[in-house]
């Protein structure tokens, strides 16, 4: 009877997905874990993107979101089956973003807790945004 509860525990744990909170840093860039920047195209153009990361908007100017139009384009452009980490300005997004991604739909997810704002004060390396 252990054994079968012990069972059901590790497969349903494996079931959930992970939420982690650090700051941007040179060993987050090295992993190779992908960065999805879900700022404005507005904000990249004010401050530049996080090098190798991937813009993908969540809310516009005016707080409106398209989670069904996001979560295709993440879908399309990460393997959220492997850990990604998300970044906005100053990690208040994200943090928002990342509990849901992580408690519904049981993504393993890093929130960037201090976003874009830290990555600057760092001076990590940030590139210019080109629109497509």
């Amino acid at each position: 009877m252990k054994k079968f509860f012990l069972t059901v525990f590790i497969l349903s744990a494996s079931l959930f997905g992970s939420m982690q909170n650090q700051e941007a840093s040179y060993e987050l860039l090295n992993s190779n874990i992908p960065i999805v920047d879900i700022r404005t195209p507005g904000e990249w153009k004010e401050t530049g993107l996080l090098k190798g990361s991937i813009p993908i908007m969540l809310f516009d100017e005016k707080g409106n979101y398209d989670l069904k139009d996001f979560l295709e384009k993440l879908n399309s452009a990460v393997d959220t089956k492997k850990p990604f980490a998300l970044i906005c300005r100053t990690g208040s997004r994200t943090k928002i973003l990342a509990q849901f991604l992580s408690q519904k739909l049981g993504y393993d997810v890093i929130n960037l807790k201090s976003g874009i704002v830290y990555a600057k004060y760092m001076r990590l390396p940030i590139l210019p945004y080109r629109s497509n």
